[in-house]
């Protein structure tokens, strides 16, 4: 997102993701957890972010709230000049659908639709009218190599292929965001590359993408790195020398 300002020749870019303060704590019975404590974090367009940590770091927690899957409990969380931090479940479903391009461990594709049909989901769910969804959804295929497959059910894809459908579906919507929670965690070592690579592509086309990982030559394929320790940022974020 861009504005102008009064100088004409001046352009302020905002960021899609700014999260100030950002807190959640968990409540069972008297025993209470701080999963989050006190993030800060701006992500602008087109960058590559990938947020780092191991198992218990708060990563899993943080992107449940990057993704609109959760509140935060303190501070405050802006996507695409949105403030989502107090939205019902209602407005948060409908911030997750129109921003945000997800791409799981677990591809979620439902075995009794094909390939396009997979895609065109988001865009049901938004009320596209069915030309247009089709059209759409075969075009997100086509970014992703795989047009010729749109006929083909999840049976008959390797599990690169499904990703790559996973990845098509997070992209019909055209979304603020893609972000993609442990992407490669299934999938083989000729797959994961094929699938990073496809991540690498979508940079350079200009997607805003935030992966999350606990492996660190996985993030090494972002621009920036925020590691993510007990909670926190550890530093601010590294950016990544190519």
């Amino acid at each position: 997102m861009t504005a102008i300002t009064s100088d004409p020749f001046e352009v302020v870019t905002h960021p899609v993701i700014e999260l100030t303060g950002a807190r959640k704590t968990y409540h069972t019975g008297d025993i209470e957890f701080e999963a989050l404590r006190g993030i800060d974090c701006r992500i602008f367009p087109g960058e590559y972010v990938a947020i780092v940590g191991p198992s218990g770091s708060g990563k899993s927690t943080l992107m449940n709230i990057l993704g609109c899957l959760d509140v935060l409990t303190e501070g405050s969380y802006i996507l695409a000049g949105e403030d989502v931090s107090t939205m019902d479940e209602n407005a948060l479903a409908s911030a997750r659908n129109r921003r945000i391009g997800f791409v799981f461990q677990q591809f979620h594709l439902l075995a009794s639709l094909t390939a396009l049909g997979n895609v065109e989901l988001p865009l049901m769910y938004a009320g596209v009218a069915p030309s247009e969804r089709h059209e759409r959804a075969l075009h997100a295929l086509e970014r992703v190599g795989l047009a010729d497959k749109s006929r083909n059910h999840p049976g008959q894809l390797s599990g690169g292929q499904q990703q790559r459908v996973a990845i098509a579906r997070a992209l019909v919507t055209e979304p603020a965001i893609v972000l993609a929670d442990e992407p490669t965690g299934n999938l083989d070592s000729h797959s994961t590359e094929d699938v990073l690579g496809m991540l690498d592509d979508l940079h350079s086309e200009g997607s805003t993408i935030v992966l999350i990982t606990h492996e660190s030559d996985v993030a090494r394929r972002a621009s920036t790195v925020y590691n993510v320790t007990d909670g926190q940022f550890v530093g601010a974020g590294t950016e990544i020398a190519k």
